[in-house]
């Protein structure tokens, strides 16, 4: 059996580090050892997330490269710009790094700037960083130092268009996606239109001009199109704390085939990707603490348009789940190990 393996988690104060901790507890082969905050340090973590009473007997400590000098992996929970200004110091000191922000997503330092507003400070480690959708990359993911999680919308989108578009049944050139998210996609920052009397009954569209996940999904798709690919993506702020449904939609360029058996073949041997027998529709709520996403393919009135229906739990596979996921792969450890527990109901 794989020793443990001693984890810093930076950023432990958000809700992906809730959920870090929540998953890594129950790891046999993770041992907790520090978790930073720079506004909570000193304060015990169970005072925070009073779930973990009991479980992480550890105080918050200032995120330094002295308090995580005897982690082996460290996972990053920090907006972004935070972590590729730390990163460096780590993988020189031979710790391995596992980024749920987008600091590393995108191989192009350029355009990353771009979508954040502000100069990489690291372009030169972009091309080490393997990003981590297990789907996609999982002999590159096991043999990492640095691993960039993706996103939640981008793994929603990418694992239900990645049948049609690996097969090359859908124009490229017209994908939409239509998705929808609970708001703790968005943190703990108390802002206006996240409020519970500004969001409850509601239901609003947002980043319709362009949203920062947009060049990630456009990236991994065109990597599976072997092209770039024209994508409209629309993202929307639904009255729930969890989960992302995606409504994806294709035009399809050839008749006759069978798109329930596609997606059935390509996600066979995946133990996080469930397809739906035809005709059903997932829900949200049915992936709630789940390291899974559920789809269905459906094909409207037997027309030219394959319709996709995504569901994932947004904090865990759509950020500490798959990041748990991809340290399983890298540490030689069955993938599944502390991850394969159903969604909770109701």
């Amino acid at each position: 059996m794989t020793e443990k393996q001693r984890i810093g988690i930076v950023g432990g104060t958000g809700y992906a580090g809730a959920e870090l901790l929540r998953l890594l507890s129950a790891h046999p082969n993770a041992e907790v050892i520090a978790v930073t905050s720079r506004g909570d340090a000193g304060t015990p973590v169970a005072e925070a997330y009073p779930q973990l009473r009991g479980v992480i007997e550890l105080d918050f400590v200032e995120p330094s490269t002295a308090n995580l000098a005897d982690c082996d992996v460290v996972f990053f929970a920090t907006p972004h710009a935070a972590a590729m200004r730390d990163v460096p110091a780590l993988l020189d000191a031979g710790k391995r790094v596992i980024d749920l922000s987008a600091d590393f997503r995108l191989k192009d330092a350029t355009e990353w700037a771009s979508w954040y507003g502000v100069e990489h400070a690291c372009p030169e480690l972009i091309e080490r960083a393997v990003y981590g959708m297990p789907e996609l990359n999982r002999a590159r993911i096991a043999g990492a130092q640095l691993v960039a999680a993706p996103g939640c919308y981008p793994t929603a989108v990418v694992l239900g268009f990645k049948p049609l578009v690996e097969a090359g049944l859908v124009d490229v050139d017209r994908l939409i996606a239509d998705a929808k998210t609970g708001v703790s996609g968005a943190g703990k920052s108390l802002k206006p239109g996240f409020l519970f009397a500004e969001m409850q009954e509601s239901f609003k569209a947002y980043g319709v001009a362009g949203h920062r996940h947009l060049p990630e999904i456009r990236q991994s798709l065109a990597a599976l199109a072997g092209a770039d690919v024209g994508l409209t993506f629309v993202p929307h702020l639904v009255p729930m704390i969890r989960g992302i449904h995606a409504t994806l939609y294709g035009q399809l360029n050839a008749a006759g085939h069978d798109l329930q058996a596609l997606y059935e073949k390509a996600y066979a041997d995946e133990p996080f990707v469930d397809v739906l027998p035809a005709g059903a529709m997932p829900e949200t709520r049915h992936v709630r603490g789940a390291n899974m996403c559920r789809m269905a393919v459906h094909r409207p009135g037997g027309g030219n348009t394959a319709v996709v229906l995504s569901v994932i739990d947004n904090l865990v596979k759509g950020a500490a789940g798959q990041a748990v996921q991809c340290f399983n792969l890298m540490i030689g450890v069955d993938e599944t190990r502390a991850l394969a527990v159903p969604g909770a109901l109701p």
